[in-house]
């Protein structure tokens, strides 16, 4: 069974940067396409980034196109969505989630990954 786990999150002042990561226990993240989304109360779950399993190719949200990088470390199934130039709408619960046999016209959907992590809270003051 995957599971996935996010660290990193907290609070940061406009303008500035944070790191988060997501730990895939259960599987080898190689077999994975993973994907960060993030989310506001009241709100859809809006997609930020993705990272093919094969090939390593990534794919941003139009809002954080330029500002964020996912990257992925297979030996260690571990995926890492750094966040540059980060504003006060950038405030979310960030998520990472996972799977198999996804296809790419499905990637900045939510419904389309099997796996979730709890998310980690970030806080972007001006």
């Amino acid at each position: 069974q995957v599971q996935l786990a996010e660290s990193g999150g907290g609070s940061v002042q406009a303008g500035g940067s944070l790191s988060l990561s997501c730990t895939m226990s259960g599987r080898s993240l190689r077999s994975y396409s993973v994907g960060w989304f993030r989310q506001v109360p009241g709100k859809e779950r809006e997609f930020v980034a993705h990272s093919r399993r094969n090939g390593g190719y990534t794919y941003y949200g139009e809002a954080v196109q330029g500002r964020f990088t996912i990257s992925r470390d297979n030996a260690k199934n571990m995926v890492y969505l750094q966040m540059n130039s980060l504003t006060p709408e950038d405030t979310a619960v960030y998520l990472c989630a996972a799977d198999s046999g996804m296809i790419l016209s499905s990637i900045r959907t939510p419904s389309a990954y099997d796996y979730w992590g709890q998310g980690t809270q970030v806080t972007v003051s001006s």
